[in-house]
């Protein structure tokens, strides 16, 4: 398959999406800042009484479990099902899936009770979903001793979605097709957020494509190379992840082309 990352970026620069959060508390405002710094429009609307009526204006809804409870994903149920009658995609973040009883059940009452159209999270995080006995540290992924592509594969046949597992080398499947995703940094793994920022980014890109494996695949494209692009010049974590921002904000068509790194995997 091919896919254009740069032509999808100036898309979604030049469409301007609105992407509706319902994301963790403690990212909320680094995934407001990446959307918007790749030219779309983040809003984070949680309370109940609107979640609905704002995901109704948006062209795409990203719910997070980070900082759960129950009341909180009784409003990301409400936005899902104003977002599934529009049929604007739904990303979910299994943020710390695999961690604790009470975020698994939260996990999947969400997925049986509203249609989710990406599903993404670390290894340790997917498998879990896909139903695996696994176990997740805090929201650290651990090992996984399966076969990952395989284990997404299966996830996203048997939840009609695509997935997207975020590591050092990500996959994005929809059981038919699998891709793998090799830019990125190390740093990104020392900064608070950066995961919770690629949901956020998967869901701007799908917000401007209908293909959802393109549009995840041309997300963390551009998102990684320019975190690439920050690691150049940041001497850690805290100007990384100042530098990522501005890096977002003037990558260009050249470097996303030049830099890009992918493999089609047989799946």
């Amino acid at each position: 398959m091919r896919v254009d990352a740069s032509d999808l970026l100036e898309r979604v620069r030049t469409q301007k999406p609105v992407v509706h959060h319902l994301t963790n508390w403690v990212t909320t405002y680094d995934c407001a800042n990446v959307v918007k710094v790749f030219g779309a429009s983040p809003v984070m609307a949680h309370a109940m009484e609107e979640v609905a009526d704002m995901a109704g204006i948006a062209s795409a809804l990203v719910l997070n479990i980070g900082t759960l409870t129950s009341d909180f994903v009784d409003a990301m149920k409400l936005a899902a099902k104003s977002a599934n009658r529009k049929d604007i995609p739904v990303v979910l973040d299994a943020c710390g899936a695999g961690a604790t009883k009470f975020r698994d059940e939260k996990c999947f009452e969400i997925l049986d009770e509203v249609k989710i159209d990406i599903i993404k999270g670390n290894a340790s995080e997917i498998a879990r979903i896909a139903g695996e006995d696994v176990k997740t540290k805090g929201v650290d992924a651990t090992e996984v001793e399966k076969d990952l592509v395989q284990v997404a594969s299966g996830l996203a046949r048997r939840r009609e979605c695509t997935v997207v597992v975020t590591g050092p080398e990500d996959i994005v499947t929809d059981g038919k097709r699998a891709v793998l995703v090799k830019n990125g940094h190390p740093m990104m793994a020392s900064v608070v957020g950066t995961g919770c920022m690629a949901a956020s980014v998967i869901g701007t890109f799908a917000a401007a494509e209908k293909d959802l494996v393109s549009a995840s695949v041309a997300g963390l494209i551009c998102y990684e190379i320019a975190a690439e692009m920050a690691a150049r010049f940041s001497k850690g974590p805290g100007t990384f992840k100042l530098m990522l921002f501005d890096a977002v904000f003037n990558l260009d068509a050249e470097s996303v082309n030049r830099m890009q790194k992918i493999e089609v995997i047989d799946n």
